[in-house]
């Protein structure tokens, strides 16, 4: 992927190949994905070129997603993982405290895009990778949002609406832990925001938001599906009421004083009307700069909210679920953050496979190059059975065609249950070797 090496084309290839051995092996321990002494020589190479930046790595993943998303509606799902190295400090130097103010470890802070009409992951936009100083800090409260870790989600807001200039429209969504009064203020143009929120705030004409909410009618109720929280979790289905109104929000007092001192924003309160007994509720109030007025667009702003479960998938893939981040056995901070960016970007590449197997609109190009169609059109016929279930359904040139051809390199028969994360990681292993000789071939008999 072009962008990998800023200013060294050789460095550029070499992350692009180390990119695609952690796709394809599902691993991010170097002498694996080397494949030999001399691959694993290369990633480290890699991580310790001075041509190599993890913001690099990260833009260049960014500027593919921003084609992605060109043309299109995007819901920009943002959040915060953290990397703990509980009980595997040995050796480790450079990183401070991890969650639980102890372990040493770092923090990811991730957007991703994801498509509001088809719901598929179309990439990472951007990500802030950090870790913490040593010291406890003090006085947050009185801090300016500059100097506060939180300053995040409107960085995130930000970097959104510079990536995705060519989408259709922006919606940055995220979890509680963003209903800050400074992230809505300080919406950049283009963006629209929504977060479930954390706050039962103040409003101008008096009251509280949550008293406000419940003495409005209810709007109608629906079924909405509740994400699965982790593997064996099929999820469930709730069904819920739904209820919204604007409000106008009183500059909290604890607020910076160069917010403005009240935001009209809609809120829709989310219902669950007969939980599965021992289940908790679901409850949303989702605060939105989406419009929120009847049955129809406080639904629409339901139907948003619920694809920031996205980004947990690719936090699940990065981590335990998945590629393993936390259990890398390198020590120094530089080295590695510049795997962990590249290791995000795989992890939604994964997800993306996924995502293509049950069909879709999404077109290849999302995750690799037009250039390459003939070459695995010819891949394509290679994998081809002689009855109907082993013949490729989807068009030429479509994301879900090419996973197809992915999940035949895995081993997938074409019966049985669809083809998961892991025959998708090795089957792009596979392919991507089998192109890549097929291209050299067909190259040298051109000449």
């Amino acid at each position: 992927m072009v962008g990998f090496g800023v200013g060294d084309l050789r460095t550029s290839a070499r992350g692009a190949w180390l990119f695609e051995q952690i796709v394809s092996l599902g691993t991010l321990v170097l002498k694996d994905l080397g494949e030999g002494r001399a691959g694993e020589m290369a990633a480290h190479r890699y991580l310790s070129s001075p041509h190599v930046t993890s913001q690099g790595v990260l833009e260049a993943l960014g500027s593919r997603t921003g084609q992605a998303c060109a043309g299109r509606r995007v819901v920009v799902a943002q959040d915060t993982t953290e990397v703990s190295f509980l009980g595997k400090s040995a050796g480790r130097r450079g990183l401070g405290p991890s969650g639980d103010g102890k372990s040493p470890g770092f923090f990811i802070h991730a957007m991703v895009a994801v498509d509001a009409g088809d719901e598929a992951v179309l990439g990472v936009v951007g990500a802030r990778i950090w870790t913490r100083g040593p010291e406890r800090v003090s006085g947050r409260a009185k801090r300016p949002i500059e100097d506060k870790e939180s300053r995040r989600w409107s960085e995130g807001a930000q970097m959104a609406a510079e990536r995705l200039a060519m989408a259709t429209q922006v919606v940055v969504v995220a979890d509680q832990e963003a209903d800050i009064f400074s992230h809505f203020a300080s919406r950049p143009p283009g963006v629209e925001l929504l977060v479930r929120a954390r706050h039962d705030r103040a409003l101008v004409e008096g009251g509280r938001l949550f008293a406000q909410a419940a003495t409005w009618p209810v709007h109608t109720t629906a079924l909405v599906a509740v994400a699965p929280r982790g593997p064996g979790d099929k999820g469930r289905v709730a069904q819920v009421s739904i209820r919204s109104s604007r409000v106008r929000i009183a500059r909290p007092a604890a607020a910076d004083a160069r917010d403005p001192a009240s935001l009209e924003l809609g809120l829709v309160e989310v219902c669950e009307l007969a939980p599965p007994p021992g289940v908790k509720p679901l409850l949303w109030r989702l605060t939105t700069t989406l419009p929120v007025d009847g049955p129809e667009a406080a639904q629409d702003v339901v139907r948003l909210y619920r694809l920031r479960w996205r980004i947990e998938e690719v936090f699940r893939a990065l981590k335990s679920d998945g590629l393993r981040l936390e259990d890398t056995q390198l020590r120094d901070p530089v080295r590695l953050f510049r795997l962990s960016a590249l290791a995000l970007g795989a992890a939604a590449r994964i997800i993306q496979l996924v995502d293509a197997r049950d069909g879709g609109s999404r077109p290849m190009t999302d995750v690799l190059d037009s250039r390459f169609t003939q070459a695995v059109a010819a891949l394509n016929r290679s994998r081809q059975g002689g009855t109907v279930k082993q013949q490729n359904p989807h068009t030429q040139g479509s994301l879900a065609w090419l996973a197809w051809v992915v999940a035949r390199y895995g081993g997938w028969n074409c019966y049985g249950k669809p083809p998961g994360p892991k025959t998708m990681a090795k089957g792009w292993e596979r392919f991507a070797a089998t192109l890549t000789g097929f291209v050299i071939a067909n190259a040298d008999a051109d000449v």
